[in-house]
């Protein structure tokens, strides 16, 4: 039996190639999550805000490894920055939230805050 591999949708509903660019963002998320170092900067936002100089102490990165790994996360929208005199404090978005609760619930593991 032959099967067909070409898409039938009509070109009016189709909605192939947004399922490609949803699937391309989410693949880009789920890499940017895939080092070890920026789960936990996330874990640890999810805690509360930190600045870098904590963050480092925390993590035992480098500060320009710590502050790479913000600037990443920032730019995915998983991480905010906010100034607070002269520190800059960093805390997770709504998306960053909900991906790391994803993430807990898929594992089965539990987090206090």
């Amino acid at each position: 039996m032959f099967i067909s591999k070409r898409c039938h949708c009509s070109s009016k509903d189709c909605r192939c190639s947004l399922a490609g660019k949803e699937t391309k963002k989410l693949s880009q998320d789920l890499a940017l999550l895939s080092a070890q170092s920026r789960l936990e900067i996330l874990f640890l936002l999810y805690q509360k805000n930190h600045c870098v100089c904590d963050l480092e102490k925390h993590t035992d990165l480098s500060q320009s490894l710590v502050s790479h790994h913000l600037a990443d996360l920032t730019k995915a929208d998983m991480v905010k920055k906010e100034r607070q005199g002269k520190f800059i404090d960093y805390r997770l978005t709504p998306k960053g939230v909900r991906f790391l609760k994803a993430l807990l619930t898929i594992s089965g593991k539990e987090v206090k805050k």
